[in-house]
């Protein structure tokens, strides 16, 4: 009974989407300000109905309930209880659920707390939003239905994927659709901003935090799919470049663009016309991610193999708003009254380089995943377009972006001075050419650019401190008047320094693991020893174990460094009971310089096991600096000028519609 009213409150919740897209609308074009305040009630019941429907499938995994299609094929009575909830999303029917679940919570907490949006907007970008919401609720009903019922249902579920039993696999996609539909907003406002024609420093004010709330999520997002394909494939990396992960990537460029574009359009009411495209953009590309991976064009331990009609079906509502979006642009854009001028060399000007490099690098991203997909569906060839071509494209691009970012921050608007900024960042230069300097010295064995790119990192680190410290007056004021000065900085100011310190953190581990890897690959009987990157590993030998839904095989590995102890690793490979699946669990000992990692292979004929083992040296830097840009998000999410509305600077004509 209770999944019938799952499925009951899920119809419903479209019945109220049609009304949300439909009667606001309306209200809006005439005016009456009665049926445009329909949409806060709407958003906030297709909200609550959507989340009947979403926890009536979660009552029905927990309770192991086999009678329910989804349940049968992707649960198991044995999971545990945190892979059972997690099975729900780890589907395709489920997880496009959850994915309309994190669109209606976006319009919920518009229509909760957007009071200070004037009505007419609110009212057009909630209609906005439910017109998204109508599309992915009639694709789960008439395509993905997750609420089917079994005749004669067996008596034990086939079980989830063993791969996705994991706990960053429970809450990387939720955090992953949350970046996804939360750009969403950004799409729909930039709609209702076209067909009021109203865009002004407001408008770019409203958009920010809904802009960076998705940002925020993408970002973790990534790094736990990262994190979880890092340890849990045991193939020793960290990404692939992977069409899938490029599908999540693709939008987070965009989104990073259309951040720093807004916030331009916030302060000089410049790069109007931009912005509203690149809030276009980045749900497309969200929308286009989501087609990639539910469309069976691509092969992937992370894509959904599905129907490809539902492919079609997802591609048609991709086409719908992605080319209405963009035909509403090109009609209305000539409307758009354009910003002030400003100086080349400005803050203006950086957050511009900022946008062209990287949306040249995104269209980068896009052309190496979706070229062999092309190339695939005209003449029947196919090629792979892997790290080699991303690495010559890619990485050129967000040298010059990252070697600029330290300069950004301390240029004035309209027109800056490189000078007094080149000046206020000759300790990070100093510290960046000393990295340089060592890395030479000592990383002889590794690629002859790294060190070129170690430096960078810190050029980024030390010039986001450097920043931090002019703003506060360091050295040049009392310590008791620096203090006062770093308590009463703005919230958004310490985000962006955390931000882009993470930014130069994750530089360091990216270029350093990848650079100066060790690997070795060899066969170890038991007793024998082996050695990689100062580690001394002794192979004790294989013990067998059971654990909840599977057997174990382990390896005993005693590490020793200099002749002291160190650590004992367990790398183990597990076939799980249902499906009857093999996995690979690595052992990884992490260190301040880096993560040992240790993969047990197949046995041999002598006796013997295949071990791959592997030394990615400050590889915890890259999921420490995006956990950093997460926090940076967070805080600069918490700056209560984002959640006040418009700027009190506005004047004018600008006002006046601000406080209509």
């Amino acid at each position: 009974m209770i999944i019938e009213l799952g499925h009951f409150a899920l119809i419903l919740a479209l019945a109220v989407a049609v009304f949300q897209m439909l009667v606001p609308a309306y209200g809006a074009s005439i005016a009456n300000r009665r049926l445009m305040a329909t949409a806060t009630t709407a958003a906030l019941a297709q909200f609550g109905l959507i989340a009947i429907a979403f926890l009536s499938l979660v009552h029905a995994y927990v309770v192991s309930d086999f009678s329910v299609l989804n349940v049968a094929q992707n649960s198991h009575s044995t999971k545990p209880l945190i892979y059972k909830i997690s099975g729900v999303w780890g589907n395709h029917e489920g997880s496009m659920l959850l994915w309309v679940l994190i669109l209606a919570l976006f319009g919920a907490a518009v229509a909760a707390f957007g009071a200070n949006l004037p009505p007419s907007l609110k009212a057009r970008v909630l209609a906005v939003q439910a017109s998204i919401a109508v599309a992915f609720c009639s694709f789960i009903i008439l395509t993905s239905n997750p609420f089917l019922r079994l005749a004669n249902p067996p008596s034990d579920g086939r079980g989830l994927n063993p791969i996705l039993q994991d706990p960053a696999l429970a809450f990387h996609p939720p955090f992953l659709y949350a970046g996804y539909v939360g750009f969403s907003m950004a799409f729909s406002f930039a709609i209702a901003a076209l067909i009021e024609g109203r865009t002004n420093a407001a408008w770019a004010r409203w958009v920010r935090p809904w802009t960076l709330a998705a940002w925020m999520c993408l970002t973790i997002g990534i790094a736990m799919g990262s994190w979880w394909a890092y340890y849990e494939l045991g193939w020793g990396g960290w990404w692939f470049w992977d069409p899938v992960e490029n599908a999540s990537f693709m939008p987070w460029l965009a989104g990073t663009a259309l951040l720093h574009s807004a916030l331009v359009m916030e302060k000089r009411e410049s790069l109007k016309l931009w912005t509203i495209l690149l809030a276009i953009l980045t749900f497309s590309l969200s929308l286009m991610g989501t087609f990639l991976v539910r469309s069976g064009v691509l092969s992937s331990v992370h894509a959904f193999a599905v129907d490809p009609e539902r492919g079609i079906f997802v591609l048609s509502i991709m086409v719908m708003f992605t080319g209405g979006g963009l035909a509403l642009f090109a009609l209305r854009a000539a409307d758009l009254r354009q910003g002030g001028a400003f100086a080349p060399i400005s803050r203006e000007g950086g957050l511009v380089l900022n946008n062209i490099l990287l949306s040249t690098a995104c269209a980068t991203v896009l052309i190496g995943t979706l070229y062999p997909l092309a190339l695939e569906a005209v003449t029947g060839e196919k090629i792979s377009v892997g790290a080699p071509f991303f690495n010559l494209t890619f990485l050129p691009l967000m040298a010059p972006l990252l070697i600029a970012l330290p300069f950004g921050p301390l240029l004035a608007w309209k027109r800056g001075d490189i000078a007094t900024a080149a000046q206020l960042l000759k300790v990070a230069g100093v510290l960046a050419a000393a990295t340089l300097v060592v890395a030479f010295a000592y990383g002889q064995k590794g690629i002859w650019l790294a060190p070129f790119g170690l430096a960078i990192g810190v050029w980024v680190m030390a010039g986001t401190i450097s920043e931090l410290a002019a703003r506060i007056k360091l050295g040049r004021a009392s310590r008791e008047e620096s203090l006062r000065r770093l308590v009463n900085l703005p919230r958004s100011a310490l985000g962006t320094t955390l931000a882009h310190f993470g930014v130069g953190l994750m530089t360091v581990g990216v270029v350093a693991t990848s650079a100066y890897l060790n690997e070795n690959i060899l066969v170890l009987k038991p007793g024998e020893k082996t050695e990689i990157a100062g580690y001394t590993l002794a192979f004790k030998g294989i013990s067998r174990a059971k654990g909840p839904n599977y057997v174990e095989q382990s390896g005993e590995f005693i590490v020793t460094r200099d002749g002291a102890a160190v650590t004992t690793l367990f790398p183990s490979k597990r076939l799980y009971d249902s499906p009857p699946q093999p996995t690979t669990e690595a052992g990884i000992h992490a260190s301040w310089r880096g993560d040992l990692y240790t993969v047990l292979g197949d046995p041999q004929p002598d006796g013997g096991f295949s071990v791959r083992l592997y030394f990615h040296p400050f590889v915890r830097f890259i999921w420490l600096g995006a956990v950093l840009m997460f926090l940076g998000g967070a805080v600069s999410l918490s700056d209560r000028r984002l959640r006040v509305g418009a700027p009190s600077r506005a004047s004018g004509k600008a006002a006046t519609a601000a406080a209509e």
